[in-house]
Order: structure tokens, then C-alpha cells, then sequence
């Protein structure tokens, strides 16, 4: 493109130069141009391919499907002006673009805006204006429907700068917005459960920047909710809501508002460090539970998403559209005009339809099979209309899942027993029926009284499942979730079900083809977590191992007055180690201490004793009596097979007097057990 060019066409979407400076002030550097190159040359199909290949965070990061997840849920007409502003490489931008009427976007970077044109290059009703926003500005409309800060709104002490950047970035924005529009701001939570749990800070990639309040500076800040809502006040925000992205709003996979906020056991997915590594200080899943049992997750949600205008009539969303294009569904909990609540999934894909519309059937045929039984099946109706979905009843009660949790905590192990005896019973109804649902985990199951309520049936297929390969399943995935699950006696229930380890593998692998079956053999985010993601490093491990190692090498002297050598009138010596390998201290002791006993160690080791001098003399090693040991002698060396290694010295066959000195330079290798074991069994006789 030539540099006085006003304007670019790539696709259909239209770039705009006219405020360019003609250089790109913010750059992530060589990896641009892979992005670019993926961009221009590479169907979006071909992307995930991509990104399993690569194991790379910036490719993940700009190309994963699930960065539309944010915006995809929103419930736009398909007329809607909206402006995006930061749109960098077009993350969002496709999916705006295909639920509005027009899409404007805002970015600093023309590399970046290429990137997005070329994505999404199909878009037609997409304009990119490159250049400083604070020079495009004053030539944007002011009658946006919706204008977007996705992981923009933390940087405007940098756009916008002055002493209140934030709350004059709003009051710049809100003019632009028509009467009774939205503006939506997706941001990190400061004070997010991740970052306490040992997360580094997204954007400057320290430690607890955000929960020091950035005692170390930077120019980016993100915010808790009151801090949100206070800016929001400053600058004049009248109504705004507030919703919670899970994991984070990056790669949401779950939605959850005021209207719904998640219940004990909904978060284990928080194992998120895909670009850096991150200690791991807590549990966050159990830190989440008692969190949200407190009331508390709008305070640690690791993100939000602010929305200053109407709300939306949408609580909840969940995704699953890390699957097969065929199974990639949404589900959703709202509310009616009348205020009555539902749940709905709406397919992803055009291949999703066929599996949507599956669900009614299921219905249908579920019903008929517990017919007469004590299993509900939570009511289904299909939609297909303007838009197709399933529509399911919204049914109240407790998941399974909880109610088995709560008797573990108590202690009540025969309760969960009972609790798993009535769950056999009851899904177990009718067993030869052709046709059942494989995913009868405790979760999808709700108890309210004496009524159990089947709610998810996914994953009904026309021909019937043992009751116990159901059942171990259902196990299965429960203990998988937390680990404190792992109480359970899992051999009870296996011999309940007359399950043998053989059947157990096969049920296992059996598991991990229907994963295949619904992933399409793609990788899911954990495993892209493995393979892009930095370590897990978890401290109470060092610190053990620091307290082992610690307690390991601490050296032990016994004295013998003539009693014998006696634990508790034993002593640790203080810190005698010069080196890692190397201690050296010196003994005073009495006349009346026959003999001297040193451990160097509490493990298996090798040990040589550089120097040992008793009153002015070097003790005479090889003289038989003087030395003895519960090892065995390799030169100069002693190799101890045994966690007490010992060295015992005669000092009555020494020049004893009535007070003593004893100064000891020891060497000191631990040793595995069974090295120990080799290297003593190599030596031919004992000392």
C-alpha cells in the first residue's frame, strides 16, 4: 500500500488511514508476522490445527474461537451500529460483525488491523480506522448501539493519560452511545482468586501487582468492582451491570451474573496459565466453593464484564465449543417478558443443528423409558422458528454431586453410600429400554425432596448402557473433579457394581474414545494448557522438600557416660554445614564420656571424614576399635544402606582427660536406598 493511500480494501472490509501516523507505536515484534501470515494465508477452519501445532501462546491467544465467547452470548438484533475499540488482531471482531448491523473498529496498529481484515475478510459491514483514538474520536458517530473495550479499558492511563485517565476515558466514550445503548468493558479483576492462588498479573507478568495496587507502577491497572464502580460514578454512568466470564474473559466458558452466581462444585476449571508460569499457593476450586457458599465470588471472580446501560434478560451461558463443530452448542438460563426462567442451547455451527434438534427426541424417548419409575426427565421443546434452540424447564434442587460432597465433609460415608445405592436404583429403572443416556453424572442430576430430575441429557443414544458402566462413569468424572473426592472408597463401590479391574481399563479407555468422539480428536484447553503453558510450581512442595531436606542432614551426637547411648540425651547440632556437602564442627566433652556417636545424616548416604582430631591428635581411623560404623567401609569412605547411619568412636581408646576437644570435618553424599544398597553390597565386609 502506498504511504499516502486514505483508505485499503482487503476482502470485504474496508481500512481507513486517514489518521495513521505511518508507524506502529505498540508491536508484540517478530511474532506479528506469523500472525499475519496465518491471517492471510490460512482458513479459519484450519486454525485449531494451528494452534496444536505452534504450542504457541500468541497464536492461541489471537486465534482460539473461544475469545468470541465474550460477545457471542449477547442477545443483538443484527441491525446494531457498534464500535470496537482496540480491536487489535480481530478476536471479536468476526463474531460483532455477524450478530450486528455495522461494525466500526478503532486501532492504533495497521499491522494488527491487517491481521483482522484478513481474518475476517468475508465481513462486509466491518470498518477499521488505524491511528490514535484520540485522533479518531471526534469523527466517530454518536449513536452507537453497543461500543466495546475488550482488554482495552486498563490501558487508558496510557491512551488517555491526565490525573483521572479513566474516568475521561468513559466521559470521551458515553457521548458516542445512543439512547439507551451499552457500553461494555471486559477487564481483569485485581483482586481475581487466580492471582491470590499464585497467577501472575496478566499484563506486566509479576506476582500480586494488582492486590499491592501496583505499588511498582506500570502504566496498565485493573480494578475490583467497587473501584469499577466508582470510576462509573465519576464520570456520570448511570445504570450498569455486572457479569462474571469463568475461567476469565479471555477464553470464557462460563457466564454467571447477579441473577446467577455459581453454586459449590460449578468452578474447577482454574488452571488458566497459558503464557507464563504461576505457583499454585491453594486450592482455587475449594477457595472458590467457600467463596461462593459466603457469597463472595462477585469480590474474587478472576474477570468482568461491566455493562453501563440495560442489562440483559440473559443470567447464565455456558459454552461448549471446544468440541467437534457438530457438538458445538451454547447454553443459556433467561428470563421470560412474563419472568419465568428457562434453559436453552442453541447450536454453534451449522452442524450443531442436527444435534440440537436431537435433544426433543431424547426427550421423547427418555421419558418412555423411566416411565413408572422415580427418575424425572426435565421437559424439552424444540424451537424452530427464527432461530432454533431446545428449550428446557428450569427445575430447582440441589445437584447430586453436592449432596454426595457434604456427606464426605461429615464424615458420613454410609450416607453417600445410601445416596449412591438410590442413584443406582433409580437410573438403573428399565435398564433393557433401547435407548439411555450415557452422561448420567451425579451433576446433571437434581434432588429437590423426594423428586430427582434428570436435567441434561446430551448424550442419549438408541440402545442401552449397562447401568453399571453408567455408574462407574458417573464415579469416574466425580472423583476426576476434585481431589478431595478421593476419599471415597472407590473398591466398595467397584465391588457394589461387580466391576473388576479388567472392566474398569476397558471402561476407562472407553472414556477417553467418547472425549475423541465429541472433540473430533481436537486437543482440549487443558491439554493446550500442557503444551503452551508454563509450569505449575507449587511452594508447600519446595518447603516440604526444604523441611526434608533440612531435616535430612541435621547431624545428631549421642555421648555414652556408661549407660549407653540415649535418644533423649541426644543433641542436633546448629548449623554445622560449610557447603551443601561439607560439615564441620568442634565437641567439647566431659572425662566422663566413654564413647561418641555421630550421625551425619537422616538417609541413606556415602560419608568421609576429611579430618577428626581428639586433643591436638588426628584420630587413627584404620586402628581396629577406635571407629565403628552401621555400614560398611569403602576406602575412605563409609557407605551407610539405612535412614540412621551412625559412626561410633571409642574415646577410652583414645587420650581421654578430664576435659576434651573433638574436631570433625565430614563429607557428606545422600543416596538413594537402593544405590546405597549396591554400592554396600559391593564391599565385602562389615566394620
Amino acid at each position: 500500500m502506498p504511504l499516502h493511500a486514505e483508505q485499503e480494501t482487503i476482502g470485504k472490509v474496508t481500512l481507513d488511514y486517514r489518521k495513521y501516523s505511518g508507524q506502529d507505536l505498540y508491536c508484540d515484534g517478530e511474532v506479528e508476522n506469523e500472525l499475519l501470515r496465518i491471517a492471510r494465508d490460512l482458513s479459519p477452519v484450519e486454525y485449531a490445527r494451528v494452534i496444536e501445532e505452534s504450542k504457541s501462546w500468541p497464536i492461541l491467544y489471537h486465534f482460539s474461537p473461544l475469545r468470541e465467547n465474550i460477545v457471542e452470548w449477547l442477545p443483538l438484533k443484527g441491525t446494531e451500529k457498534v464500535l470496537e475499540v482496540g480491536s487489535g488482531c480481530g478476536a471479536i471482531t468476526g463474531a460483532l460483525s455477524r450478530k450486528a448491523g455495522s461494525v466500526t473498529c478503532v486501532e492504533l496498529s495497521r499491522k494488527r488491523s491487517l491481521i483482522n481484515a484478513y481474518r475476517n475478510g468475508e465481513c462486509e459491514n466491518v470498518t477499521i480506522r488505524v491511528g490514535n483514538f484520540q485522533d479518531i474520536e471526534p469523527e466517530l458517530d454518536r449513536d452507537y448501539d453497543l461500543i466495546c473495550l475488550i482488554g482495552v479499558f486498563e490501558y487508558g492511563q496510557s491512551y488517555i493519560g491526565g490525573e483521572d485517565p479513566y474516568g475521561d476515558f468513559l466521559k470521551i466514550l458515553l457521548p458516542h452511545l445512543k439512547e439507551g445503548g451499552r457500553l461494555l468493558i471486559a477487564i481483569e479483576n485485581k483482586y481475581g482468586m487466580k492471582y491470590f492462588a499464585g497467577c501472575r498479573e496478566d499484563h506486566l507478568g509479576t506476582f500480586f501487582s494488582g492486590i499491592e495496587d501496583y505499588e511498582a507502577g506500570g502504566g496498565v491497572r485493573t480494578f475490583s468492582r467497587k473501584g469499577l464502580e466508582q470510576i462509573f460514578d465519576r464520570c456520570g454512568a448511570g445504570e450498569r451491570h455486572f457479569y462474571y466470564p469463568y475461567p476469565d474473559y479471555k477464553f470464557m466458558t462460563t457466564l454467571y451474573s447477579d441473577g446467577r452466581l455459581p453454586g459449590q462444585g460449578e468452578l474447577t476449571d482454574n488452571l488458566r496459565n497459558f503464557d507464563r508460569d504461576r505457583m499454585l499457593l491453594f486450592s482455587e476450586k475449594a477457595a472458590f466453593d467457600g467463596a461462593a457458599k459466603d457469597g463472595l465470588f462477585p469480590v474474587f471472580a478472576n474477570s468482568y464484564l461491566a455493562v453501563i446501560g440495560p442489562g440483559f434478560a440473559c443470567d447464565y451461558v455456558k459454552y461448549s465449543n471446544d468440541r467437534a463443530a457438530k457438538y458445538a452448542i451454547r447454553t443459556e438460563i433467561g428470563r421470560k417478558e412474563s419472568g419465568e426462567r428457562y434453559v436453552r442451547k442453541y447450536p454453534l455451527s451449522e452442524e450443531a443443528r442436527e444435534h440440537v434438534r436431537g435433544m426433543a427426541a431424547a426427550y421423547e424417548s427418555l421419558v418412555k423409558k423411566y416411565e413408572g419409575g422415580r427418575l424425572e426427565i426435565n421437559r424439552c421443546r424444540l424451537e424452530d422458528s427464527e432461530e432454533l434452540y431446545a428449550e428446557f424447564e428450569y427445575v430447582e434442587g440441589t445437584p447430586l454431586s453436592q449432596l454426595m460432597d457434604q456427606r464426605l465433609e461429615n464424615g458420613d460415608t454410609e450416607g453417600f453410600h445410601r445416596l449412591f445405592q438410590e442413584y443406582l436404583e433409580r437410573v438403573g429403572y428399565n435398564s433393557d429400554y433401547e435407548a439411555a443416556d450415557y452422561d448420567l453424572i451425579f451433576s446433571n442430576l437434581l434432588i429437590q425432596g423426594d423428586t430427582w430430575t434428570l436435567i441434561d441429557y446430551e448424550w442419549t443414544f438408541g440402545k442401552p448402557v449397562p447401568v453399571k458402566e453408567a455408574a462407574f462413569r458417573a464415579v469416574y468424572c466425580y472423583l476426576l473433579e476434585d481431589e478431595k473426592r478421593n476419599r471415597v472408597d472407590l473398591d466398595r463401590i467397584l465391588a457394589e457394581l461387580e466391576i473388576t479391574p479388567e472392566d474398569a481399563e476397558n471402561y476407562r479407555a472407553q472414556e477417553r474414545e467418547f472425549q475423541k468422539f465429541v472433540t473430533g480428536n481436537r486437543l482440549s484447553m487443558a491439554e493446550i494448557r500442557d503444551l503452551t503453558g508454563g509450569e505449575i510450581l507449587v511452594p508447600q512442595k519446595w518447603i516440604h522438600r526444604f523441611q526434608e531436606d533440612k531435616g535430612a542432614s541435621r547431624i545428631q551426637i549421642y555421648r555414652d557416660t556408661g549407660s549407653g547411648y540415649r535418644e533423649e540425651e541426644s543433641e542436633f547440632l546448629e548449623d554445622p554445614w560449610q557447603s551443601e556437602r561439607e560439615a564441620e564442627f568442634t565437641l567439647s566433652l566431659s572425662g566422663d564420656v566413654r564413647r561418641l556417636r555421630i550421625d551425619p545424616g537422616m538417609e541413606p548416604c556415602i560419608c568421609k571424614v576429611l579430618d577428626m582430631v581428639f586433643n591436638g591428635r588426628e584420630v587413627p581411623l584404620g586402628k581396629k576399635g577406635v571407629v565403628t560404623v552401621n555400614g560398611k567401609v569403602m576406602k575412605s569412605s563409609y557407605v551407610f544402606p539405612t535412614a540412621d547411619p551412625n559412626i561410633s568412636l571409642d574415646l577410652e581408646a583414645l587420650d581421654r582427660q578430664a576435659e576434651n576437644t573433638l574436631s570433625v570435618r565430614l563429607e557428606v553424599v545422600r543416596l538413594p536406598l537402593d544405590m546405597a544398597e549396591d554400592m554396600a553390597a559391593s564391599v565385602k565386609r562389615f566394620f
